[in-house]
């Protein structure tokens, strides 16, 4: 939610905070006996619609489920002190997995084992509290009792929702908040080409290096992939049980890639802070990531170097440190300006705007034209600023809504001169954020005429896939 008048602006968004939880033995014992419980609830309901779609022609809707719990945790006892809201929540992400199936976003839903499935949500306050002010403290969860958090909140304030989480052979709480996000920030302006020589050029000549945390730790994630292929593997069709070893080896293997994803997160988030502390106006090139990092055609001569170039790409993480430089930017009412492909930044002259096509080996900018010399990385970002700021574009987010005014002129104070954008006769468009109060509606949908062959149904799945 967005409050505008003339003295102030005041935003409510909602942040995620991830805290390390520190269960008790006994505690981590019933911490895993609920994420297969709910494990085994996704499952019935996943096979609930399925055999009633293929067997009868019915689709059982998200409602038809959420209606029968009550009477089903008559029947299966051991899911009343799971709460209520975290069970709907559980057959609501069987709904979201049918939702992304028919919209084309992802394959039919699956059946999971425990050891996928990662954990439970509460979409609500009740079931759980949460007893920080944002530094460490307590989570209490009902029918369970106190279990020790560590970890900070940049923003803290009241608390709406939380995810149990078991990742990597630790338990995580994931807690969103509804605040009011304060960041400092400069009035400098700034171009940005990202690539896999250099991972970010600024257009005041900031070079930041790449990494490469995945290229230095691939030695050892292929030395231990090599260890884990030489175990004894599961294989459901013929009934083989993984051996202990290839588990063990299998942890080895996730660790490191875990490691290596910790990593480039933590430094996409230090870059994308460091950027908008400098600058609020941040210009730069929209590339189709999942273009640029598709596989090779079959039969290509160069599937190698393409695999290797796929990997780099994505070692950098592109699209990620574009949206973490977006929302931070919205935290200070800053503005981001994608620059359209068309506009060619690598092939233009930053000076007199001549145009040259470029190989990928010539790293400096010669312009035959008016002799201009410079990175060519450096020169690229200059001229996605350049047509940010002298070329009257239009700042259009694609992501967000519109604010109600059009803006004619917008001044900017760049350091030692202002310079004036104007837009005549375009709007806006600015991070708008919606309220994130859930409003919650009382349906008035009943349960089905068969309701009682309803539940023995689901109950029938659950026992059955049990």
């Amino acid at each position: 939610m967005r409050y505008v008048n003339k003295m102030m602006t005041f935003m409510i968004v909602t942040r995620r905070t991830t805290f390390r939880l520190y269960p008790t033995p006994s505690q981590e014992v019933k911490l895993h006996y609920w994420r297969r419980l709910h494990k085994d609830l996704y499952n019935s309901c996943l096979y609930h619609r399925k055999t009633e779609y293929q067997r009868f022609g019915n689709s059982v809707s998200y409602y038809d489920q959420q209606n029968i719990l009550p009477e089903f945790k008559e029947c299966w006892t051991e899911y009343k002190e799971l709460g209520s809201q975290a069970l709907q929540a559980t057959v609501k992400h069987v709904d979201y997995a049918y939702a992304r199936f028919f919209k084309g976003l992802g394959g039919y839903p699956k059946f999971k084992s425990s050891r996928h499935y990662r954990g439970w949500t509460y979409p609500g306050i009740s079931g759980w509290k949460a007893h920080t002010t944002g530094d460490n403290g307590y989570l209490e969860l009902s029918n369970l009792g106190q279990v020790q958090m560590r970890g900070k909140a940049r923003t803290w304030s009241v608390p709406t929702t939380c995810t149990i989480i078991w990742k990597q052979g630790k338990w995580y709480a994931s807690i969103t908040v509804n605040c009011e996000p304060q960041r400092k920030t400069n009035t400098n302006a700034v171009g940005l080409d990202f690539g896999v020589y250099h991972a970010v050029a600024c257009s005041d000549g900031t070079i930041i290096d790449n990494p490469k945390y995945l290229a230095n730790t691939q030695q050892k994630i292929e030395q231990a992939s090599k260890k884990l292929r030489r175990k004894r593997s599961p294989n459901f069709k013929k009934k083989i049980k993984a051996s202990k070893r290839w588990r063990k080896s299998r942890k080895q293997v996730s660790k490191l890639q875990s490691k290596v994803a910790n990593q480039r997160q933590d430094w996409q988030h230090k870059v994308a802070a460091q950027i908008v502390k400098s600058n609020s106006l941040v210009a730069t090139e929209k590339l189709n990531i999942k273009a640029m990092t598709r596989k090779a055609q079959k039969g290509s001569k160069r599937k190698q170097q393409k695999t290797g170039l796929n990997r780099s790409l994505l070692d950098v993480g592109i699209g990620n440190l574009t949206s973490l430089i977006k929302y931070k930017l919205s935290e200070c009412d800053g503005i981001f300006v994608d620059v359209p492909l068309k506009i060619a930044p690598s092939q233009t002259c930053p000076n007199c705007g001549h145009k040259k096509k470029k190989e990928l080996s010539e790293r400096v900018h010669n312009c035959e034209n008016c002799n201009f010399t410079a990175d060519r990385d450096v020169a690229a970002s200059i001229v996605m600023l350049n047509y940010a700021l002298r070329l009257g574009t239009s700042l259009i987010n694609v992501d967000v809504e519109p604010l109600s005014k059009t803006i004619k002129v917008a001044v900017m104070n760049l350091g030692d001169r202002t310079t004036q954008l104007r837009f005549a006769g375009v709007k806006l468009y600015s991070n708008h954020w919606t309220n994130t109060r859930q409003y919650h509606s009382n349906f008035n949908s009943t349960a089905p005429a068969n309701s009682t062959t309803a539940i023995g149904a689901l109950s029938g799945c659950l026992g059955y896939k049990r």
